[in-house]
């Protein structure tokens, strides 16, 4: 884990200073990398999102430094998945295999929404963080939440049965 002190190195434009930026640091680590981590499942690359995306806070100076941090760094890892995929693509389009074009579906859009709703809840987001983070009215996050839970127990029985989990 990188230094709290790159915190104290910078001085602060108007709003949030250094020491409150140190702060939401020694508080927030942890959980961002442990978010970041469910979102690359990759330890050392989530470190590195997660250091990414203070060094971008110290540049913007988030009101809500603690919220804007797991948009931010949500957003970094949704764009290195993006950036695999492509890789990916490239590599198949080398070998001549035809890659997958389809565009996602809806359950799978709706499923991505619930799963980072799901995640920033865990990190210990308020319903009204998550709402401005994820664009949701505040009144959809419980409803969501429930959603999520109640994929999540299907997938861990059918796991337990050994059926496939995007059946039925």
């Amino acid at each position: 884990m990188a230094s709290w002190r790159c915190w104290s190195a910078t001085s602060g434009r108007d709003g949030v200073s250094p020491e409150d930026l140190a702060d939401v640091y020694r508080s927030t680590y942890r959980a961002l990398v442990r978010f970041l981590y469910r979102k690359v499942w990759d330890a050392e690359r989530a470190e590195d999102l997660a250091q990414e995306a203070f060094a971008r806070a110290l540049v913007h100076k988030p009101e809500n430094a603690r919220g804007w941090l797991f948009v931010v760094a949500a957003n970094m890892a949704r764009d290195d998945a993006r950036r695999a995929a492509r890789e990916r693509r490239h590599l198949t389009l080398l070998k001549s295999e035809p890659p997958d074009t389809s565009p996602p579906s809806d359950e799978a859009l709706h499923t991505d929404s619930e799963r980072e709703v799901l995640l920033l809840w865990d990190s210990g987001l308020s319903y009204d963080e998550i709402a401005a983070q994820t664009g949701l009215a505040r009144g959809a996050i419980g409803t969501t939440l429930a959603r999520a839970r109640r994929r999540l127990v299907e997938a861990f029985e059918a796991r337990k049965t050994g059926e496939h989990v995007a059946r039925g």
